[in-house]
């Protein structure tokens, strides 16, 4: 336990902060981000919040400014600043103690739709002024739109992905709100031609009282525990004494990186280009000043906004760049802000990062935002490319019938791993989320428990990882069977361009995303006078992005991208080595394996 601290005695920001203080304040403010995690997973009701972990949490300073989080998504890390500072422009000093703000527009700091935002001021007892800000986002399975999941791989307008919001006041002096977020959620969306409001709202409304139980519904007992323990202990000018200076250590952190960078390069001008899979360019030059230790990152020369949802907007940008200068960094930091402040962004008007008010921008949350990384660390020569991809699976029932009438539904989301890029020393990981998504997949128990679905096979797929001096990791291979019919969507990238090696280093393996189709006589393709034990099917590639209606035991089976290498392997080029090192076959096993030997049994 952290004691409490004798003012007098600490050191001042005009001598520069205590460096022990420095680094008990830094894990302090991190764990307040924790336990609201903890908080939030413990009251929480759906798959994606309690088992998944989609979700962040994070603590702002007055200005907006990111302090310090736990290790959640840093996708949602890095741009949940833009929402904190939206919503203090807009309602300036209108708000007051009991009071949440809900949102999730791109437009005012969001990511994409369906990571709902929840922001909560918290105030000073005695002069009633904001000392903090905490918020909370995660990723909500159904959120309304044309296809349950709310993910469609299909969409070309922000309309048709769901309930956008760009600010509500969830919670008003403590009161929760629930007929406005019913408007907001279920209503709004409706009214879009085809589209659907969210399809679930009791599981969404009961996670977002997860979102604000400590903070909002019981504010009049203790404002917001976690924060106000800290100013307890320390006395609220040490507190805020001590965010400025994390800030401040991450900003130098910063700035020697990139003097470093520029002097193993010999070079203070650096680029890098990769493209999408449709044939976007992602371009990026960086021009670093050494002598300040700041950089510009200049993103001239990529696509023009596109007609689909590969859309980035500027805050995802945002928080792809100051996730590669934090994990470039060799140093136990939070991530913060002042990553950020050695940095110029420059972002061309018009362009897929900085699209207009209504492009589609579910992918670009989950698909670009990945590319960027690998631009990013390719530019500054750190690592070679991830699979680049999150692999986003949905799948539901329900929305509008063909006659325009609601129909009771649920919707599902899980974002599925693939191999990790190799660097100067270190092989890349199998089967994992890579760079800004770090959730969890579902859980096969639970999947199958919850929903009407049998995962056959869930495991590495051996051959997809890029060779070389350092290999890539390897991709997995996910196997699912739908036991009723529903709608089924994939989105997904690197399916016809491979994630590339560095220094020689082979790629890592493409994408495939293949429906196992069971032919039927009422689809047309199965002859009605042919009679066999055994069900044909027929294997359909689907691309990487698709929308399916599949029927009772039909199968989708996903192939994730594996990374690329770094180096040339000089064993393998001159014939010492006898191939892949030895990998453990993998042995059927959980539901499908107990429901064969019952079969086999009887």
């Amino acid at each position: 336990m952290l004691g409490k601290v004798d003012h007098s005695s600490s050191k001042g920001s005009s001598n520069g902060p205590d460096p022990i203080l420095l680094t008990l304040f830094a894990n302090r403010f991190m764990s307040v981000a924790e336990a609201m995690g903890r908080s939030l997973r413990q009251t929480s009701i759906s798959t994606n919040i309690k088992e998944r972990l989609d979700f962040s949490c994070a603590l702002f300073a007055p200005d907006g400014d990111l302090v310090a989080n736990a290790p959640f998504i840093p996708i949602h890390l890095g741009s949940m600043s833009f929402a904190v500072k939206y919503q203090m422009k807009l309602h300036a000093k209108t708000l007051k103690e009991g009071d949440v703000l809900m949102t999730n527009s791109p437009h005012a700091g969001g990511s994409h739709l369906p990571d709902i935002t929840v922001i909560t001021p918290v105030f000073n007892s005695n002069t009633n002024e904001i000392i903090f800000f905490t918020a909370s986002r995660g990723h909500h399975a159904d959120i309304g739109g044309i296809l349950p999941g709310s993910m469609p791989p299909t969409s070309v307008s922000i309309f048709e992905e769901g309930a956008e919001i760009e600010s509500f006041k969830i919670v008003d002096g403590g009161v929760f709100n629930h007929d406005g977020l019913v408007e907001y959620m279920v209503d709004k969306p409706s009214r879009y031609p085809g589209s659907s409001g969210c399809r679930n709202i009791r599981d969404v409304e009961s996670d977002l009282k997860a979102y604000v139980y400590r903070e909002a519904l019981e504010y009049d007992k203790r404002l917001n525990p976690f924060v106000t323990l800290v100013v307890e202990d320390y006395g609220l000018a040490t507190v805020q004494e001590y965010m400025y200076h994390i800030r401040a250590n991450a900003e130098m952190s910063v700035r020697n990186l990139l003097r470093d960078v520029a002097k193993r390069a010999g070079n203070n001008v650096l680029n890098a280009v990769d493209y999408l899979d449709d044939g976007s360019p992602i371009c990026l030059r960086v021009e670093i000043n050494e002598t300040e230790g700041s950089a510009v990152l200049d993103f001239e020369g990529t696509g023009c906004e596109v007609r689909g949802n590969l859309n980035a907007p500027v805050s995802v940008v945002h928080s792809a760049v100051i996730y590669c200068m934090r994990a470039m960094l060799d140093l136990d930091i939070p991530l913060n802000a002042g990553c950020l402040v050695p940095l110029e962004i420059k972002i061309p008007q018009k362009s897929l990062l900085s699209p207009s008010r209504t492009a589609a921008v579910c992918g670009g949350n989950v698909l670009t935002s990945q590319r960027i990384v690998d631009v990013v660390l390719k530019a500054f020569h750190a690592a070679a490319a991830s699979q680049g991809c999150t692999n986003n699976l949905t799948f539901g029932t329900g929305g509008k019938d063909k006659d325009g009438k609601a129909v009771a539904g649920w919707g599902y989301y899980e974002t599925i791993a693939g191999g990790s890029g190799a660097g100067p020393g270190w092989h890349g990981t199998d089967g994992v989320h890579t760079h800004i998504t770090n959730t969890r997949i579902g859980d096969v128990e639970i999947l199958e428990r919850r929903y009407p679905v049998m995962i056959h096979q869930f495991g590495l797929r051996h051959g997809s990882a890029g060779l070389g001096k350092w290999h890539g990791g390897e991709g997995v291979i996910r196997d699912i069977e739908f036991l009723e019919p529903m709608q089924v969507s994939i989105l997904s990238e690197r399916r016809t361009r491979q994630p590339y090696g560095m220094e020689g280093g082979g790629p890592g393996a493409l994408g495939r995303n293949t429906w196992v189709k069971q032919l039927r006589t009422e689809d047309g393709d199965l002859d009605p006078h042919v009679r066999d034990s055994i069900v044909p099917t027929r294997e359909i590639n689907v691309g990487g992005k698709s929308t399916v209606y599949m029927g009772k035991g039909d199968h989708l089976v996903i192939e994730t991208p594996g990374g690329g290498a770094w180096g040339v392997d000089e064993d393998a080029v001159h014939g010492k080595k006898d191939g892949a090192p030895h990998i453990k076959m993998w042995e059927p096993r959980g539901s499908v394996a107990e429901r064969a030997a019952a079969q086999a049994g009887f």
